[in-house]
Formats: structure tokens, C-alpha cells, sequence
């Protein structure tokens, strides 16, 4: 029958934390299911519901038609800035978890409930500071070197694994449950930023390999590692989380085993190191997608430049949620969310941001420097419609009616992408 367990079904997700992706209609799903089930446990669940697949079949298409009629009734109030929840988190006025030098500070959905679909982590490391060997059970990691030096060590189910060091520009991709470690290098601490595909996952629920040991009688672990019960009873008695060690020397180390086994696809991209995906009046951008980094099949990354004034223009992104964070500058960013539906907020260095899938919004540098976001998305294939690529394929006699203007307005817009537009003077 499988695995049983005495939760309730709706925190059965897990890097041991709330529901999974969803939404209000998800949230609603789990509701509504949880009480069809009347409050079961899964072993009951098992035993009674899985006997019946045709009564289950109904009653679970009873439980879709209640949750879509419970979703119309849950969506927010109509109007004003304050029916659209709250879509930025000052993630580095949080406390995290600190030791000595080593820091990690998250932003989720029990942070920022919105952000149903992506969470983030800002994490410094000391020289020779270590995010000891764990794995992620419920996402993937992307991550983006911001400053300093970062050595990462991963291994696949394969048995494939993969020893890199990162300097400022790179990136990193982990898929879901791959073994790894950080280390910091020095000679200064490194920040980077990571971003996982669920905005259930949480930095402090991760599966470590102290905590796993500390859990499992001595003997076992004795017998698995060929070692003394003595010397197993040395090993930490609790999860390690940062350990403390030396800097590495410069060329890695070979693995324990001796030789590596190397996989099929690098974890490591250069991405600043590369010619700019995009380069416009007002800003430029870096992207790199599952087409560029064939490994990061679950999440996009982009770094976004921009000028004194420039304008992200409206769009849109179709399949993917998107995720912020501010290397520099201060920005207007505005979201809509359908009927009337809007919110505008300042963001500055060190927030973090989260745009629904499909909800317009556009990001404007409000700051007398050239600003830089770092932007991902919970996709491994990149899609936007911008508002001038939009408009621009539409008849001009369309656009004369629908936007209630007369022809010679409707002429002078945009006939391609804007992209980013600069800043300008009032036009008359």
C-alpha cells in the first residue's frame, strides 16, 4: 500500500513546511478535500477511499466544482491599491539563522504569502565557511553569485558528481534531491542568492547530512560506513547547518573516491561573462534559460540593468511566476491583477519582490544610478508580451476604438518592442 503516515493529508509537502504551489484555487482544493475526507489521517485515507475509485472519482469532481465556486467568492475586494496583497519582503532586515560569519536569511510563502510558486535565500559565507552536504527533497536550487568566491561540490543519482568554483556573474542549478555543499573561498566573505521552484520550500527544513547521522542508531551507521561505534559516536549530535573550516586550496580536491564522474551536463554558467541578451536605450539584460544552461530545467534567470529613470515597460509573463531581488537602486514597481485590481511599491537594496503568473507589472528606476535586479522565473523557457509588442500587432483602427483615441495618438506608438524605455523630458 506504500508509505503511511499519521498527518493530515493537506502537510504531506514537504521540506518539512506548508502546502505546495497553489494559489487561491489550490488552497481552496486542499480545503475542500480535507473535508470531504472528513479529517482522516492517510492511513485511514488508504484504507477507505482507495477502495472505491468510481466513489472517490465523484466525490472528488464535487470537491473541484465546490472549490471553483469558492474560488470566485475568495477572490479580494475590487478596487483600490489595497485589494492586491502584499508582494514585497525586506529579506535582509530579517534575523535567518548566523553563525559567526555564515548567514542565511529566506523569504517564503510563510514570509510573503504570495509567493505561492518561488522562494529565495540570501546567504553569506566566511572564508572557509561551509553550508554543509544536504539535499533539497521538494525543489530545485538556482543560484547567482553576487560577491566573492563560492566552491560547490554535487553529486546525481547517477552517481555523476561535479566539483566548481563561482565567482561574481556565475550561476549554479542543483535539480531537486542532488546531493551538494558551499563553501566560501575568500579571501572576503561571498553573498549569493538562491532561488528554489516552490514557494514551500524552506532553508531551515532541508535534509543535512549531520542531522540524518545524529538520527540513525550508532550501530546502523557503524555497519553503512565500515567505521568503530566509538569513533561514529564523535560524529555531531545535532545538525551542523554552517560548519566552520579551513579555505580549500585553489584546485580542488578529487573526491574521496578518488576520481570524478563527470555528468552529462555542467551545473556551472558563466553568465555575466557572457554578451548581454538584450541591449536597449535605458538598460540592458542578461537571460539564461534551459536553452543556454540545459541543466536549469525549472528556472530562468535574468539580470536586469537599468538607467537613471528607465522603464521596465508593462508586460506580462504567460507561464511562470517571477521572483525578485535588489543588488542596487530604488524602484517603483506596479502590479495589476485584472478588475480594477492594482498596487504600486518602493523597493530598494536587499527587498525582494514576487509577481504572480499572468498579473501586468512593470519596474521603473526611480534612483540617479544605474540600477541591477536579479529576476527568476519558475520556468525553464522563457516568455513575456510586452504592452508596445501587443499593441503593435493590432490593426491601428482596432486600437483607435478600443482605446478611445483619435488616429494621429494612435500613430505615433510604438511599432516594436520597447523593452526598457529611457528616461524623456514631458512630451507635449
Amino acid at each position: 500500500m506504500g508509505e503511511q503516515t499519521d498527518e493530515p493529508i493537506d502537510f504531506l509537502a514537504g521540506d518539512r513546511m506548508i502546502p505546495r504551489r497553489g494559489g487561491i484555487g489550490n488552497n481552496l482544493r486542499r480545503i475542500h478535500i480535507n473535508k470531504f475526507l472528513g479529517g482522516m489521517k492517510m492511513a485511514d485515507y488508504s484504507r477507505r477511499m482507495f477502495l472505491g475509485s468510481a466513489g472517490l472519482a465523484a466525490g472528488l469532481a464535487a470537491v473541484e466544482a465546490s472549490t471553483a465556486a469558492a474560488a470566485e467568492q475568495a477572490e479580494p475586494a475590487r478596487g483600490g491599491d489595497d485589494s492586491l496583497p502584499e508582494f514585497r519582503y525586506e529579506i535582509e532586515k530579517s534575523h535567518g539563522k548566523v553563525v559567526g560569519g555564515n548567514s542565511a536569511r529566506e523569504a517564503t510563502v510563510r514570509q510573503l504569502p504570495i509567493s505561492v510558486g518561488l522562494a529565495g535565500v540570501s546567504m553569506r559565507l566566511e572564508p572557509g565557511g561551509m553550508r554543509e552536504l544536504h539535499w533539497h527533497a521538494i525543489a530545485a536550487e538556482w543560484a547567482f553569485m553576487i560577491e566573492g568566491r563560492c566552491r560547490t561540490t554535487v553529486i546525481a543519482p547517477d552517481g555523476s558528481s561535479e566539483i566548481n568554483d563561482f565567482n561574481p556573474g556565475d550561476v549554479w542549478y542543483f535539480p531537486r534531491g542532488h546531493g551538494h555543499s558551499l563553501q566560501g573561498l575568500g579571501p572576503g566573505t561571498c553573498h549569493f542568492v538562491l532561488v528554489f521552484d516552490s514557494g514551500s520550500f524552506s532553508e531551515f527544513g532541508t535534509f543535512s547530512v549531520t542531522d540524518w547521522l545524529a538520527h540513525t542508531p550508532k550501530n546502523i551507521v557503524a555497519q553503512n560506513l565500515g567505521l568503530p561505534v566509538d569513533i561514529v559516536e564523535k560524529l555531531p549530535n545535532h545538525e551542523v547547518y554552517f560548519a566552520r573550516g579551513k579555505v580549500p586550496e585553489p584546485i580542488p580536491d578529487m573526491p574521496h573516491r578518488r576520481g570524478l564522474v563527470s555528468p552529462a551536463f555542467t551545473h556551472r554558467y558563466q553568465l555575466m561573462e557572457q554578451s548581454p541578451s538584450g541591449e536597449f536605450q535605458g538598460g540592458k539584460e542578461w537571460r539564461v534559460s534551459s536553452r543556454e544552461f540545459p541543466i536549469a530545467q525549472s528556472i530562468t534567470g535574468v539580470i536586469l540593468d537599468l538607467e537613471p529613470g528607465a522603464l521596465r515597460e508593462l508586460h506580462w509573463h504567460p507561464n511562470a511566476d517571477e521572483w525578485q531581488y535588489i543588488i542596487k537602486g530604488e524602484y517603483e514597481i506596479g502590479v495589476f491583477g485584472s478588475g480594477g485590481r492594482a498596487r504600486h511599491e518602493t523597493f530598494k537594496p536587499g527587498d525582494v519582490g514576487y509577481i504572480p503568473r499572468g498579473y501586468g507589472h512593470y519596474i521603473h528606476n526611480k534612483s540617479k544610478e544605474t540600477g541591477r535586479i536579479l529576476i527568476a522565473f519558475n520556468t525553464g523557457e522563457y516568455q513575456e508580451i510586452s504592452l508596445s509588442t501587443w499593441l503593435a500587432s493590432n490593426p491601428d483602427t482596432l486600437l483607435t476604438e478600443n482605446l478611445e483615441l483619435d488616429r494621429k495618438p494612435v500613430d505615433r506608438l510604438p511599432k516594436e518592442r520597447i523593452f526598457i524605455a529611457p528616461e524623456r523630458p514631458p512630451i507635449p
